[in-house]
């Protein structure tokens, strides 16, 4: 009789993890924003415009600052005898030029980020979007970049059948170059 329990419990067990379901495969690829923005000519276009913003925006720092030496040389020029309120107030003048200076190149920077932002954002959208649908079409649980910005890569290794970067371009209506690949051996640490 124990026999027969043992094995009637045992048929149990067998039957009930028979008929418990297997969680479903998860598939992970990855998408290399890098190469995709790359291939995209609004990126070449965004680059042209933030290039010639930036050129501008260069151009009228140059201007001030020359306005800046040719008066600086001026007050360095000038004689001994010149009365100490015509000196102070070449001074005033050439600390107001350095600040004024100062704020345009604070002001240039955020100039220069803004833009990159306002024409950049559509483009992130718009490959955002062919990620997560190439995602849903291919039946992928997750993407991950391989690259973070300013902290490096996020994966270890990554086998590049799973790189669906190539898929999102197509998407995109883009017809890539081909990606250089760079294979480099995970850090040993101790």
């Amino acid at each position: 009789m124990r026999t027969f329990l043992v094995i009637l419990f045992g048929c149990v067990i067998a039957t009930t993890l028979a008929q418990t379901p297997t969680p479903p495969t998860q598939k992970i690829g990855f998408a290399d924003f890098e190469y995709i923005f790359s291939q995209l000519p609004e990126y070449k276009q965004i680059d042209n415009e933030l290039r010639t913003h930036s050129d501008q925006l260069q151009n009228q720092l140059k201007a001030k600052y020359q306005e800046y030496q040719t008066k600086l040389k001026t007050y360095n020029d000038m004689p001994a005898s010149t009365p100490d309120a015509i000196r102070k107030d070449k001074e005033a003048e050439l600390t107001q030029l350095q600040e004024s200076i100062q704020k345009f190149q604070q002001d240039a920077q955020t100039s220069l980020t803004k833009k990159r932002e306002d024409l950049m954002d559509p483009v992130y959208k718009k490959v955002g979007k062919a990620i997560s649908d190439v995602a849903k079409e291919n039946s992928y649980s997750f993407i991950l970049s391989p690259q973070m910005a300013g902290a490096g890569d996020i994966l270890l290794y990554s086998d590049d059948q799973y790189n669906i970067s190539l898929l999102v371009l197509k998407k995109l209506g883009v017809t890539p170059t081909p990606p250089t690949t760079q294979a480099t051996p995970p850090t040993k640490t101790n």
